[in-house]
Parts: structure tokens; sequence; C-alpha cells
């Protein structure tokens, strides 16, 4: 067994090929009130590729702070909100017309998901984020900041549309 280099890891992304599978069926869930509590923490994601205009719909976890909604993700379809771009998001059962901002200063990154885990609290975070933390405590500042470096994360900040 290994032991955990890192203070944070992202899990595995064996989960990523189950999401595959299931995709359609969870976009189905979020987007009704059968949602259940999954639709507080989950959200349905649609926005239109900057580059080929496809439509894209995905389910993503859903986190809110002081600075509104956001996600977190290494995944290349951040860059479809580099400059900004309009996006609908269907949360807790609701549509929402949103302005996507993507955000990769390492530092504003590891600021928002402290907060944000600290906020959840030790258990809750690794669950909802989907991260995993070594030691039995939320990682510091300065932990996740070497842990956005290491992943690439970027966080995009959603915002109501005007």
């Amino acid at each position: 067994m290994s032991k955990q280099l890192h203070a944070v890891e992202g899990v595995s992304d064996g989960g990523q090929r189950a999401l595959t599978i299931i995709r359609p069926l969870v976009n189905l869930l979020l987007r009704t009130p059968f949602g259940g509590s999954a639709g507080k923490h989950f959200m349905v994601l649609s926005f239109t590729g900057r580059k080929t205009g496809r439509q894209y719909s995905i389910p993503i976890s859903a986190h809110w702070s002081d600075d509104g909604l956001f996600v977190l993700t290494r995944m290349r379809w951040k860059n479809n909100f580099r400059d900004g771009a309009p996006a609908e998001i269907h949360h807790d059962g609701k549509p929402m017309s949103m302005r996507g901002e993507l955000i990769q200063d390492r530092a504003t990154v590891a600021e928002m998901v402290h907060r944000c885990a600290e906020s959840y609290g030790l258990r809750r975070a690794q669950l909802i984020i989907g991260l995993k933390f070594r030691d039995k405590r939320i990682p510091t500042l300065a932990e996740f900041a070497e842990a956005a470096e290491r992943m690439n994360w970027a966080v995009v900040r959603f915002t109501p549309a005007d």
C-alpha cells in the first residue's frame, strides 16, 4: 500500500470512465426537482464551445462562497471561459442564465478552494470537492496552493447574466 505524498490529492480518474456511462442520466436528474440532495451539490453546466460552436452539457460539483457560484476543474473545457462566456446552469432543479469567468491565478484558486473546504468541514470537503487529504485536517492555504500548481487547477466563477 502506497502512502499519499502530498497533503492534497485528486481522486482517481477511474471515476471519469464511470461518469461517462451515467452522464446522460445524471444530466436528466439534475435538471429536475427529483435530483434530491445531489441537486444541492451538483449542477449541469451547459455552454457553447468557443472554437467548435458545439453545445456541451456536463454534470459538475457546484460550490458556493462569498464570491458566488464556482467550479474547480483541471479539464480543458475551462478554456471556453477564458474571456468570459455565457452559460446555462441547472442547479437544484432550476435553470439560471449565468456568465462564467476563468480564474487561473493559483493564489486566488487556492484561496477559494481553501475557504470552500473550511466551510464544508473535513469529510464533506473531500467528498464534495473530490479530493483526498493526507492528514486528518483541512490542508493549509500553502498546501492548497501547492496542489493548485501541481494539478493545474483553475476556477470558473459564475455570476448572473445581465
